[in-house]
């Protein structure tokens, strides 16, 4: 086995790697909304009556929970039950209420909950679990979830204003969290989960023609297609009829009809483009 080179130092660490890409995702999203007008801030997002300030002010709430776990575990178990008792209306009245909020109010509470996590997170010790609405998680892979999640509420607000984010390799983090909450996606539907691994090749968004490849490479069933694409399926952020995933096999077919990258119920998704809202 080849020993690494002294020169170049220890390999990056993989929760260091993941921060850094939260704060960077968060940032873009933040230039967007920085200069918007308070009519922006009002207009209609793809989410059913949900405006910019509401996905700002979701955001903004999941980070203060994923805080509020990562420091307090009791607390949070408190928010969870309080969650679970109003199942299906807690994420509309937080985001609700946080919209009704100055959008310069909005804005400033958002930017100090994500630095606030970003701080707690990179200072916790190694080994720690974060407890979440599901299973606990490790420090690197709540950083991912937040990270799949302000990328997610950022494709919003970007058709909502008309404009474009490019795809960045920062993707790779939701594309992984996506691949591996499969079985999640078949169970919490009430359906067993397929019995064996897919293949899982997405072509990366750069010019160097890069696949991220998931799962072996000899399974019998595949999904194949571009990784943004893919990651647009997982977020359930656009119907899988306007992407190009491709599955190959049954049970991988059945999937890209379930896929979601998110704990929770799926919610009703997105329609084909051009069917009615």
């Amino acid at each position: 086995m080849p020993h690494p080179d002294p020169e170049q130092g220890p390999p990056p660490d993989p929760t260091t790697a993941v921060l850094a890409d939260l704060r960077a995702e968060g940032e873009d999203l933040d230039r967007l909304v920085a200069g918007l007008d308070a009519a922006r801030w009002a207009a209609a997002t793809p989410a059913p009556r949900w405006s910019v300030a509401h996905q700002v002010a979701h955001l903004a709430w999941t980070d203060e929970a994923a805080l509020l776990a990562a420091t307090d575990p009791g607390a949070f178990a408190g928010h969870v039950a309080r969650a679970a008792a109003a199942p299906d209306t807690f994420v509309d009245e937080a985001a609700e209420a946080g919209a009704a909020a100055p959008p310069a109010a909005l804005l400033a509470r958002w930017r100090a909950a994500r630095e606030r996590l970003h701080h707690a997170l990179a200072a916790a010790p190694p080994g720690t679990r974060v407890p979440w609405y599901g299973p606990d998680m490790s420090v690197a892979s709540m950083a991912t979830a937040r990270l799949m999640e302000t990328w997610a509420h950022g494709r919003d607000v970007a058709d909502a204003l008309g404009a474009v984010r490019p795809p960045t390799a920062r993707l790779r983090h939701v594309a992984r969290i996506g691949v591996r909450a499969r079985d999640h996606a078949f169970a919490v539907r009430g359906l067993p989960p397929p019995a064996a691994p897919f293949r899982v090749e997405l072509a990366a968004p750069d010019d160097a023609g890069t696949t991220w490849a998931y799962g072996p490479r000899d399974a019998p069933q595949r999904v194949t297609g571009p990784a943004l694409d893919f990651c647009l399926l997982v977020t359930r952020r656009a119907h899988r009829a306007d992407l190009a995933v491709r599955a190959e096999g049954p049970d991988a077919d059945r999937w890209l009809d379930l896929a979601q990258a998110f704990a929770g119920p799926p919610g009703p998704g997105r329609r084909p483009a051009g069917e009615a809202r």
